[in-house]
């Protein structure tokens, strides 16, 4: 027996792999006569079966950032005399 939500699950990864919308890809199969609660299933099955796939990332990216005066130098800000006084 075919299981509409895999089926459904394939199609959503298939069309959001060639950039679709969830929501638009939602509301064309609700408007082709699936029920909301069989495509929200199938939604989230997607998700996981696209989770599964994921890369796992072994080390958190660092974020740096700096300010900038009008010729791209750095400039360096201080702290204020409160987060000097508590050493935030």
């Amino acid at each position: 027996m075919n299981n509409p939500s895999k089926n459904l699950a394939e199609y959503i990864k298939k069309n959001l792999r060639k950039k679709y919308t969830e929501e638009s890809l939602k509301w064309a199969l609700i408007n082709q006569g699936y029920s909301k609660t069989i495509v929200e299933r199938a939604i989230n099955q997607a998700h996981q079966e696209i989770a599964k796939t994921a890369p796992i990332l072994k080390e958190k990216p660092i974020i740096r950032h700096e300010i900038l005066d009008e010729n791209d130098e750095p400039i360096e800000v201080k702290k204020s005399w409160l987060k000097r006084i508590f050493r935030v």
